[in-house]
């Protein structure tokens, strides 16, 4: 009787581990921590979630790295990636938008003209992405470019690799004022919003997301249901404008 039962496990053992849900690996934009978090665990399958700036996802994929899915936060990232990295699965789509705001760290009183930042900058940096990588930092250029400010603050940045890492230095209090995404300032009770900034002043901000292989396929249907959606409008993202 023994021998017949394990005989019988061992018949079950493979048809049971194929019964097991395929990991699906995502590589997203930093500013999508929290809402794809929890937009992941909905989703039928184990996820593994990879968040950074758009540039250094892109890059890394190019390079080699697997993934079944990239999100990122800015259209000319995923073109580049089109072009230089795996075959997309599909033609990527735009997701979410966003916006883009001025912060300060949450116990300040005072609140800057957004006409003369450098002002209120004191003897501090303005915390953003990097200008040439990171989408709110390319999206937070065009703005002072368009306002006229970009030279007087060039040399009193503090430009990080992702747009997280400049919301923590405006939470820390180690940057008097930051540029970021709505989502975030949203996601971080340390700081305050001074300023929202106008989205006629910059590019559209968009979140292109692409399945790289056939599992990722699922999960960006997953992206686009009701339920998913609802979740990413409550963390502040909105529908993505159309082109």
């Amino acid at each position: 009787m023994i021998k017949k039962l394990l005989i019988v496990l061992a018949l079950l053992g493979p048809i049971a581990a194929q019964a097991q849900p395929a990991q699906v690996t995502v590589f997203a934009a930093a500013s999508l921590r929290g809402a794809l978090d929890q937009v992941a665990a909905d989703f039928g399958a184990p996820v593994a979630l990879s968040f950074g700036g758009s540039g250094t996802m892109a890059r890394q994929i190019a390079a080699g790295a697997p993934a079944d899915v990239v999100m990122l936060a800015n259209p000319l990232w995923m073109g580049w990636l089109v072009e230089n990295g795996p075959v997309i699965q599909d033609t990527p789509i735009d997701l979410l938008g966003n916006s883009l705001v001025l912060i300060a760290p949450k116990g300040t009183s005072t609140v800057p003209d957004p006409a003369n930042i450098a002002a209120f900058l004191g003897d501090g940096r303005l915390a953003m992405g990097q200008r040439d990588a990171v989408p709110a930092g390319i999206y937070a250029a065009e703005w002072l470019k368009g306002i006229g400010q970009w030279d007087g603050l060039q040399a009193r940045l503090a430009e990080t690799d992702n747009v997280r890492s400049a919301l923590a230095l405006v939470a820390r209090g180690d940057a008097p004022l930051g540029i970021v995404y709505r989502t975030d300032a949203l996601a971080e009770p340390d700081v305050r919003v001074v300023y929202d900034v106008p989205t006629d002043l910059h590019s559209p901000i968009t979140y292109p997301a692409a399945a790289l292989t056939h599992a990722g396929t699922a999960f960006l249907a997953h992206l686009q249901t009701p339920e998913s959606r609802a979740v990413f409008a409550s963390y502040g993202f909105t529908p993505a404008r159309a082109p």
